[in-house]
């Protein structure tokens, strides 16, 4: 039996419950097709061990390790369109976020301040911040610390708590924690948008054969297109999806690359 992971917007509750729903539909109509499709999530092995499973299905990963480390290991499926601040068809952006009671206008007045990303291999946690950074660094350095919280929430509680001046937070994130847990974000305020890149991908096993990834992509497009499905993928904050390919990821290699023509290869 083949294995399916959706582990990246697992939260808040309703959007777990709804991701779970979603798939229960998606497995559903690829097992009607023949596909030897779980009926469930696998909600055991952690996100990033699913990416390279020789047994993976379906699942889902953020577009800077994809283009760092995935390429080549793994099949695009296809880039989700969500319905969200910040998004743009297939593309989105981070939304920069300084406590609630913080003066600043501008990141320029942040120097010296102390950021909290979630991890360095995030694109919306650290790729995109380190872009929107890199052109204020001095000799190599903006803050005066850097600290490492594990995740976009916990990123969010430091900067709400006081312990960190600014964080970088996926839109998605940030627009699904408004919507259904709002208290958790009133403690922070929007202080810039970062650019836009490509969002995150499903992904697929690169041993699956060709005819199990045409249908992929089809009953995809369809459970989303499914009247029945319209609250759960509401509540997703989905609206369809973009077959996007390798070269369009490329812009996220590209803001690697310019960080360190900046003189800024790690956000310090």
């Amino acid at each position: 039996m083949s294995v399916a992971s959706l582990a990246m917007y697992a939260s808040p509750l309703p959007v777990k419950e709804a991701t779970a729903l979603f798939w229960v539909a998606l497995g559903k109509r690829l097992r009607a097709g023949g596909v030897d499709a779980p009926e469930a999530l696998d909600e055991k092995t952690r996100y990033d061990e699913a990416w390279l499973r020789p047994d993976l299905l379906f699942g889902q990963t953020c577009g800077y390790p994809y283009v760092r480390l995935l390429r080549g290991k793994v099949q695009l499926v296809a880039t989700p369109v969500y319905n969200l601040p910040g998004c743009d068809g297939s593309l989105k952006c981070s939304f920069i976020v300084v406590n609630a009671a913080s003066r600043a206008q501008s990141i320029a007045e942040l120097r010296g301040a102390r950021a909290a990303i979630n991890e360095p291999g995030s694109n919306s946690g650290y790729n995109l911040f380190r872009a929107f950074v890199a052109p204020h660094a001095v000799d190599g350095r903006f803050f005066s610390a850097v600290q490492e919280t594990g995740g976009h929430l916990a990123s969010i509680d430091a900067v709400a708590r006081g312990e960190a001046d600014i964080a970088s937070i996926d839109c998605v994130t940030f627009g699904n924690t408004l919507r259904f847990d709002p208290q958790r974000v009133a403690g922070v305020r929007i202080l810039a948008e970062t650019a836009k890149g490509p969002g995150l991908p499903f992904i697929t096993a690169a041993a699956t054969p060709a005819r199990e990834l045409v249908m992929l992509r089809r009953a995809l497009a369809e459970t989303i297109a499914d009247p029945e499905l319209a609250h759960v993928c509401d509540t997703l904050s989905l609206r369809g999806i973009s077959l996007l390919g390798d070269a369009d990821y490329e812009v996220l290699a590209e803001l690697d690359r310019d960080a360190a023509r900046h003189g800024y290869p790690v956000i310090a």
